[in-house]
């Protein structure tokens, strides 16, 4: 009698999950120079208060100092600091003449925008954490300083950092202008996904590599879509990357194309794009390409395609095609749809409750001294943002890194001396930050040890049972305010996620069968389409780990996104087919039609917006 392997829930699964790759070195050696000098700096000038608040700042740049462009790195890092700034000048001044009643509902209504604010993407999100974060540090961390002399403290910290993202070099970096190696490296790395889309041309890998090249022309779109680093767009260089970047979208278009036909290609059609990631990567010329057969259209099209690659690498010219066309309107819609009011309603009752509890323990006699109330809703804070993983894997990581780390403190704290042990913890911490986020528990283990350090730095004694009590408080309010109902239908980002996908891909089709020429306008709307569904993919991944009674909610609009896949790659197909022939094939004409029936079908069953299918004809 054979036994069944035990099935883990994913909430569990996804809380046990690690992500993996190379160590970065580049932000481990930032993180050892960010925080720990800033703090020693600041002890050796007797100035240890704001010394522990640009500490704090440049803590929280580092769990936002992921692996890209230097450009990127500017509005990554920026941003964010610039609301933690806001937010240290609000909490500070709040927290010395508001009542706690008032500064409550002061939290709740912050809680509000931020939340619905990070509805709109990572950085948004990012910024919306570092403004609740520091509003709470602002109002509750007793320091001298004023709340001036903190929000300029908070920018230094941060700055500092970003000073560091833009001067050092990478390790290994040596070919060309080493400030543009984020930018050659995501480049490269969708000339390289484009030629194993090739070589997976019908087989079962295709559809993922057809993701995995998303991913990669995703991450290419961001690394160069930041500030200029040179005012003239820094002369070749700069363009061309730009040059290289906008070469890649025909080719992705072809290799899309013969990927939805199924037939597999000779391998040297995949010798081209290699030889094109290498120019890229090491900042050389192309050399001679080989051609592929030229005996179908998408073949003639991913010919071309080389051609005219060869031809932008030799020229250079740059363009902006890496830039997405988001109106303020359309952030707007997000920031307060659906997904936008749920998120934020939840973000501020989390805060709001929290910043209430907090306030009622810090000045009940019986409960003795709750020096840090701060922490319990700047706790809540990481703890309820949806974008940071599902709800009970949030929870589990949070408190099983929160142990860890206090303990861990406690027994530094009775060894090392004091201040320059600790100061030397705070430095250790920082180098360890860009690892440990590839694990919410991680990281929570390493920030844990390093606010702990930064406290009794700035006077205060050793404070990790408090650490865990506080965390442990917030797990509590966070699971329960998680799990309430709460007004209009539920799943508001994900059905939001899901009917963007969908009125991109319409407006890619509409482009396409109306005969349009523009393949500019073309390219564009086909990687909006592409973006706008992994984004559905990766809300919906986060909502099917939540624990069964959220999860329900999200149920069966993965199927819609496959669908809406389908949609985009036979698309793709026809206006590959539709530049060679000027008409579309019985095969193109009837896909279309049955996925639009299928999108039909599930606009009815589902009730998500942007799946009404246009009244185009099919075929010409």
């Amino acid at each position: 009698m054979s036994r069944t392997a035990p099935v883990v829930p994913p909430w569990l699964a996804h809380a046990l999950r690690a992500q993996r790759g190379p160590v970065p070195w580049s932000a481990v050696t930032r993180g050892a120079l960010s925080a720990g000098p800033l703090l020693l700096a600041a002890v050796l000038l007797d100035r240890t208060s704001l010394g522990v608040v640009a500490a704090i700042a440049a803590m929280l740049a580092g769990i936002n100092d992921r692996p890209g462009s230097r450009r990127v790195s500017v509005r990554r890092l920026g941003v964010p600091a610039l609301a933690g700034a806001g937010g240290m000048l609000v909490g500070t001044y709040a927290g010395e003449h508001a009542s706690a009643v008032v500064l409550t509902l002061l939290f709740t209504g912050i809680g509000l925008l931020a939340g619905g604010v990070s509805a709109v993407g990572p950085v948004a999100s990012s910024a919306g954490t570092q403004l609740l974060v520091a509003s709470a540090i602002g109002a509750g961390m007793p320091l001298p300083d004023e709340g001036w002399q903190r929000a300029l403290a908070f920018l230094a910290g941060a700055g500092w950092l970003v000073a560091l993202r833009l001067v050092l070099p990478t390790p290994g970096a040596i070919a060309g202008d080493f400030r543009f190696d984020g930018e050659r490296a995501a480049v490269a790395a969708v000339y390289d996904a484009v030629a194993e889309l090739l070589d997976a041309v019908g087989t079962d890998e295709a559809i993922a590599r057809r993701a995995a090249l998303t991913a990669a022309l995703d991450h290419a779109q961001d690394a160069l879509a930041g500030p200029r680093l040179r005012r003239y767009a820094s002369s070749s260089s700069e363009r061309r990357l730009h040059a290289q970047y906008a070469a890649a979208l025909p080719l992705a278009e072809a290799a899309t194309a013969l990927a939805w036909g199924g037939e597999a290609v000779a391998g040297r059609a995949s010798e081209g794009p290699r030889r094109l990631a290498t120019a890229v990567r090491e900042s050389t010329h192309t050399g001679p390409l080989p051609a592929p057969h030229r005996s179908a259209p998408a073949l003639r099209a991913l010919d071309d395609a080389l051609l005219h690659a060869a031809e932008a690498f030799d020229r250079g010219k740059g363009t902006d095609l890496h830039t997405r066309r988001r109106s303020v309107r359309g952030l707007f819609k997000v920031a307060f749809g659906a997904g936008g009011r749920e998120y934020g309603l939840r973000v501020a009752l989390c805060f709001g409750a929290s910043a209430a509890v907090a306030q009622a323990l810090h000045h009940a006699r019986w409960y003795g001294q709750h020096e840090h109330w701060y922490w319990l809703p700047a706790t809540a804070v990481f703890l309820v943002k949806p974008d940071l993983g599902p709800l009970a894997s949030r929870v589990l990581c949070r408190a099983a890194g929160t142990v860890l780390g206090a303990l861990l403190f406690a027994g530094f704290a009775v060894v090392l001396p004091r201040p320059e042990g600790l100061i030397a913890l705070v430095a250790v911490s920082g180098a360890l930050i860009p690892v440990a986020t590839r694990h919410f528990a991680a990281q929570t283990a390493v920030v844990t040890v390093l606010v702990l350090a930064l406290v009794m730095v700035g006077g205060e004694p050793q404070a990790s049972a408090g650490r865990i009590g506080e965390t442990l408080l917030a797990c509590a309010i966070v699971l329960v305010v998680g799990h309430l109902p709460m007004p209009g239908q539920r799943g508001g980002t994900v059905r939001s996620r899901v009917g963007a996908a969908g009125t991109a891909a319409h407006t890619y089709l509409d482009h396409v069968l109306s005969g349009s020429d523009d393949r500019t306008a073309r390219w564009t709307l086909r990687r909006e389409a592409y973006r706008a569904l992994s984004e559905a993919r990766t809300a919906i991944a986060l909502a099917a780990a939540e624990l069964p009674a959220l999860a329900r909610h999200s149920a069966g609009t993965d199927e819609v996104v496959a669908t809406l896949e389908r949609l985009v790659d036979t698309t793709t197909a026809c206006a590959v087919h539709l530049d060679d022939t000027g008409h579309l094939s019985s095969r193109h004409s009837e896909q279309l039609a049955e996925l639009l029936d299928e999108l039909e079908r599930e606009r009815e069953r589902t009730g998500l917006r942007g799946l009404r299918p246009p009244e185009l004809p099919l075929a010409g």
